[in-house]
């Protein structure tokens, strides 16, 4: 099934639960109401506009469906903003005074002249009293009351005094709405969507939401290049697709794309907005809402920030919990009775690309089968001891390893798109995650962290066919040289913590990135330094554990070092040094017991 098959299959769901608007319709910010008399005078302004804040800001409704506009002159029906429904609008510093008043004065000629058109033979009241309105219309009157100055450039909307409606509301006003729908006056083609004859969309419909893009909407089908085009097609004709297609397809994005919808992660993926549905043929809806429920509670788990509660982690806890039961073939519908095996799911990642969309990663599969790939994504990335309390969603596992500050808006765009495609589609994560990691290691991320380390293995994990070279736990038999040298790294940078105390560089600060990157180098200057450090536990009886530990890595090793480590082999490294620093000595993590035991600031 095509993205935009699965769209304008899923549109059907929203209208039927009222979330969608009707056909002909579209939803946009409308700031203001200008109140008519019957006789088609200005009874009074409504300010729709609510709170937000320190701000008043519109309120998104469902009017007549906007036009698309580029630098042409098109009025919208029964609604636009002030210079098309009043005459007035702020100055733009490119044009001259003349340019704005004539330009202002043609888009108000262009709305009156369609509406005094269009109401001609109009009886009902509503739409009577917006034609005698625009009859007797002089753009001067905009300077007195009610009129505002914060009008300008506003979208309005008309309404008739003591009527709770609209006037785009009114039944009268909806037939005509339908009318201008059905009289496209377009060419008929075989619709790719839907596999019927129809009109065709020549312009597809603008797509909103999407973080990055222009506000005013950017297009997800478009073509406006002789380079895009074929066999003398232009415009929409190049991938037929129904009016009315376009129309649902258009909608039922735009509403998922709002913001707090349930339908939306509420965090990007790297620059990618993602929306997600299931398919309710053959399951029903409460199949598929709860579809939809659980979906984005599983994909966007309760970060580890310290102010979340125990409920927030006890919670998180329980949906791993039930990650694993899926995973190890626990039926749907134990976990939830709504839930039905088989249910067909969607996830779209949208990225913006000026004033068109990118599709960063479209996946379909059933939600049975997301679900055990998203267990098998924290089965990967596990490693212990885990440093996080609450699985993370992936956009905080990239946080933590890959950007700088471990900022969100650092993580690198197209990685994120791949790691989330990875994770529901089951494939290999990329390998630049790999390097991504280990590129913030040899910048000065801490390695203890844990961060690090998990996304290594993840990647590690799916790539190599021999996984105990990449094991989850500390493994002092492994017989990768990589790893052992990454446990002997961090036993060497113990001991010299516990021989020197705080130091203002340690062997970490000055030589992690080359020792994990070319052993044979390094190690030798380190193993001088190492036994300074251990002659000196010696004689202050500590340490024994340390050099113990260290006698055994350098039995499993070769005699020589490796003159240049591989990306896969220095992430091992990380691993094992992540695993040697957390292991426990005596109870307590091995760079607890080193603070304990290590001389004070005042020796």
């Amino acid at each position: 099934m095509t993205i935009l098959q699965a769209l304008d299959g899923y549109y059907g769901r929203m209208a039927a639960r009222g979330e969608a608007e009707a056909p002909g319709y579209s939803r946009e910010k409308i700031h203001f109401a200008i109140v008519l008399t019957p006789d088609g005078a200005v009874d009074s302004v409504m300010d729709l506009r609510q709170q937000s804040g320190r701000k008043l800001v519109p309120v998104p409704r469902a009017v007549p469906a906007a036009v698309k506009r580029t630098a042409g002159i098109a009025p919208n029906l029964l609604w636009d903003k002030s210079a098309y429904v009043v005459g007035r609008a702020t100055k733009p510093d490119k044009r001259t005074e003349e340019e704005h008043a004539k330009r202002i004065a043609d888009e108000h000629a262009a709305f009156r002249k369609q509406h005094l058109e269009l109401l001609a033979n109009a009886t009902d009241e509503g739409l009577l009293a917006l034609r005698r309105f625009l009859e007797s219309w002089a753009p001067e009157r905009f300077d007195a009351p009610p009129f505002t100055p914060d009008m300008l450039d506003a979208n309005i909307v008309f309404r008739l005094a003591g009527e709770p409606r609209f006037l785009h509301e009114r039944e009268a006003a909806q037939a005509l709405a339908a009318a201008r729908g059905k009289d496209s006056g377009g060419v008929q083609a075989m619709c790719l969507v839907t596999g019927t004859q129809a009109v065709i969309e020549r312009l597809h419909p603008a797509i909103k939401g999407v973080e990055g893009a222009q506000s005013s909407g950017a297009a997800l089908v478009s073509f406006n290049l002789d380079a895009f085009t074929s066999y003398g097609k232009e415009q929409g004709d190049n991938a037929p697709t129904s009016t009315a297609a376009a129309f649902r397809y258009g909608t039922a994005l735009n509403r998922m794309l709002d913001r707090g919808g349930r339908n939306r992660l509420p965090h990007m993926i790297g620059d990618a907005t993602v929306v997600f549905w299931a398919d309710a043929s053959g399951v029903g809806e409460d199949a598929a809402q709860a579809a939809d429920d659980w979906f984005g509670q599983l994909c966007n788990p309760a970060s580890i920030a310290e102010d979340n509660n125990a409920a927030d982690v006890q919670e998180a806890a329980k949906l791993y919990d039930t990650l694993k039961d899926i995973a190890a073939g626990k039926p749907l519908q134990e976990v939830d009775p709504r839930l039905r095996d088989g249910t067909r799911f969607h996830v779209l990642g949208l990225s913006p690309n000026a004033a068109r969309l990118s599709v960063r990663f479209w996946l379909t599969d059933t939600l049975d089968t997301f679900f055990r790939r998203l267990a098998q994504h924290y089965d990967d990335i596990a490693i212990e001891p885990l440093p996080w309390r609450t699985p993370p969603s992936v956009q905080r596992l990239l946080a933590k390893s890959t950007a700088l500050q471990e900022k969100f808006d650092n993580i690198p765009r197209l990685l994120a798109g791949e790691v989330m495609r990875a994770v529901l589609s089951g494939s290999a994560y990329p390998r630049t995650l790999l390097a991504a990691a280990l590129i913030r290691l040899r910048a000065g991320d801490d390695p203890a962290t844990g961060w690090h380390a998990a996304a290594i293995r993840g990647v590690l994990a799916r790539t190599d066919s021999k996984k105990e070279n990449a094991p989850m736990a500390l493994d002092r038999e492994n017989p990768n040289a990589a790893y052992q040298l990454g446990r002997m790294f961090a036993l060497m940078e113990i001991a010299q913590r516990m021989a020197l105390g705080k130091v203002n560089a340690t062997i970490r600060d000055r030589y992690f990135g080359a020792a994990s990157a070319t052993p044979a180098s390094v190690f030798p200057l380190l193993i001088r330094g190492a036994q300074n450090h251990l002659s000196r536990l010696r004689k202050d009886g500590k340490g024994g554990w340390v050099e113990k530990e260290l006698e055994e890595i350098v039995a499993r090793l070769e005699p020589e070092f490796p003159r240049a480590l591989r990306l896969e082999e220095q992430g091992r490294f990380a691993i094992g040094y992540y695993h040697q620093r957390q292991t426990r000595v005596a109870g307590k993590p091995a760079a607890e017991i080193a603070e304990e035991e290590g001389p004070s600031d005042d020796e």
